[in-house]
């Protein structure tokens, strides 16, 4: 696939990696020419440092790496509001939350995945990659068994799709929750993952494991 990267902080060099490996043709746009190049030298494999609107138009999937707070600023470079991303899918892996505390951000009832399909008019927007830190794409599983768990959701099954053979190329495993509504809940586990791992707990040791009858079949 020719993938864009909006962004050139962990999170887009973590899953630039993952790509390139996977064989991948990976763009990156930033803020930052140089920071940009330096991460596309860094990823190799013919990654190119560009402009935002060159990174997001005419590509098979475009990540938004960037933070909360920048991605008005990094749609409008990328151009979005022109139809740049236009039948795109956009992955969000933002998590709008206060930091060390994991409250949402976000207007009550709304969510950052819904707020960015508005800011990028016709994009595919997918909520995926925000419950994991960055390392956790950087050393896939080699022996075989499934990766973890990419919650994610949208309305379009081609994008959702697309953004579920991302995700297995950097060794997770894929779970559709249904259209981008549920955006909201998805964007709460994360503050609650967050607001767990600043108090010093595991986040995992939270959560029940599924009984036997919910996996089998």
């Amino acid at each position: 696939m020719r993938i864009g990267i909006l962004g050139t902080g962990t999170l887009a060099a973590a899953l630039g990696e993952g790509w390139v490996r996977a064989g991948h043709e990976v763009a990156v746009g930033g803020r930052s020419r140089d920071r940009a190049e330096a991460l596309a030298a860094r990823l190799g494999h013919g990654t190119r440092a560009v402009t935002p609107r060159e990174a997001a138009t005419g590509r098979d999937a475009v990540l938004l790496a960037v933070a909360w707070d920048g991605v008005e600023e990094m749609l409008e470079r990328a151009g979005a509001q022109e139809g740049s991303l236009a039948g795109t899918p956009l992955i969000d892996p933002t998590n709008a939350v206060a930091h060390g505390v994991g409250v949402l951000l976000t207007e009550r009832g709304a969510s950052m995945a819904g707020r960015i399909a508005a800011l990028a008019p016709d994009a595919r927007v997918v909520k995926a990659f925000h419950l994991f830190p960055a390392d956790q794409w950087t050393s896939p599983p080699e022996d075989g068994r499934p990766g973890v768990t990419v919650a994610m959701c949208g309305d379009d099954p081609a994008a959702l799709g697309v953004v579920g053979e991302l995700a297995r190329d950097v060794g997770g495993t894929p779970a559709v929750l249904g259209p981008l509504d549920r955006a909201r809940q998805l964007e709460e586990a994360g503050g609650f993952v967050i607001g767990l791992a600043f108090a010093g707990f595991a986040p995992d040791s939270a959560v029940p494991g599924a009984p036997p009858s919910a996996t089998e079949g």
